[in-house]
């Protein structure tokens, strides 16, 4: 199923949107769900989705991924220095690596199915 560029503008600007209030809001967002390390599961999430939307978009995966994991880093970083409510966590960004990975690769894998017939990626 092909889909309209516009539509994949738009599934990627609203994965960077939540990736971004994800790691950025005060507070860690979402419920607490009560399990050790879920919150791996939003990490993983959300560098997953930018690298597979941006991948449809015919982003290099090459720059792709080095903008992902120099953001995946600097997060964790930026976590710790500026939001009191937020610590940065070695494992986060192994999580958000795992999750650029198998992002990249789902979206090279998908694109054709997606991505619409004038792509010259």
């Amino acid at each position: 199923m092909r889909v309209p560029r516009w539509l994949l503008w738009v599934a990627f600007i609203g994965a960077v949107a939540v990736q971004l209030y994800g790691l950025y809001a005060p507070d860690a967002p979402g419920p607490d769900a009560g399990i050790p390390h879920f919150d791996k599961v939003g990490h993983f999430s959300i560098f997953a989705a930018v690298a597979v939307t941006g991948t449809w978009l015919c982003f290099s995966s090459w720059w792709l991924g080095l903008a992902l994991v120099i953001h995946a880093g600097a997060s964790e970083v930026l976590q710790t220095a500026f939001l009191p409510h937020r610590a940065g966590d070695p494992a986060d960004f192994v999580t958000d690596l795992i999750g650029i990975a198998v992002g990249l690769w789902v979206g090279h894998l998908t694109r054709r199915m997606v991505a619409p017939r004038t792509s010259d990626c």
